[in-house]
């Protein structure tokens, strides 16, 4: 059990709480051109770009998303199209959340003011945030912030928002790299890290492992 009262919970979204389906559409993509092994590189090179893009100064998230394609078909030299690298800004918002959300969120909502920090832009983040089906606090972007998450300034604009302090949050993320570490490092002591099978944990961060936002809501006693 979380023996915990948080002000708030903080969700990361992208990879959290929405399936953020960019490996599947990479695939879908370039499978054309790419097969294997090769095709697993690209996905990955792609992933370590963005991360590598979120990590300058704030850009826009569509330019976060062309460059970091641009530079994957460099790597690979597969021809780059930005036309082709566009289909992954546009598809970005049509995407639901994993099927353990809905129903974790709305037990969480019953107790809890529940907000969302996301690197997302502000013209795409209320489409996947309806789809959540869980009444939401508060909802930041990187847009707002002017700074993506891994940067604390992300989180420090959220905390200014609020009017908080990290002691007052728990922060639940699937990610240790853009989320977890950063909470750590920024003072959060309170995290929860789902486990959705795309990066590994490492316990030194402190933090509770739950399976779905369900079993959260169960470790608080709801």
């Amino acid at each position: 059990m979380i023996d915990f009262e948080p002000k708030y919970i903080t969700f990361d979204c992208y990879g959290t709480l929405t399936n953020f389906r960019i490996g599947e559409l990479t695939r879908e993509l370039y499978g054309n051109r790419l097969q294997g092994a090769d095709l697993e590189r690209f996905v990955a090179f792609f992933s370590a770009y963005r991360l590598d893009e979120a990590l300058d100064a704030w850009k826009p998230f569509r330019a976060v998303l062309i460059n970091a394609v641009r530079r994957a078909c460099k790597r690979m030299n597969v021809e780059f199209s930005e036309a082709e690298a566009e289909k992954f800004y546009l598809a970005v918002p049509t995407w639901g959340p994993h099927p353990d959300v809905p129903e974790g969120l709305s037990r969480l909502a019953t107790k809890y003011k529940l907000v969302i920090l996301s690197n997302a832009p502000d013209e795409h983040i209320q489409s996947n945030v309806e789809k959540l089906g869980a009444p939401f606090h508060r909802v930041f972007t990187a847009q707002q912030a002017q700074s993506y998450k891994p940067h604390m300034r992300a989180f420090e604009y959220m905390f200014d928002q609020l009017n908080c302090n990290p002691q007052d949050v728990l922060h639940v993320s699937s990610s240790l790299r853009y989320d977890l570490m950063t909470a750590h490092d920024i003072g959060i002591k309170h995290k929860a890290f789902v486990q959705r099978g795309h990066e590994p944990g490492t316990p030194y961060y402190d933090y509770y492992e739950v399976d779905s936002i369900g079993d959260l809501a169960t470790l608080l006693g709801l």
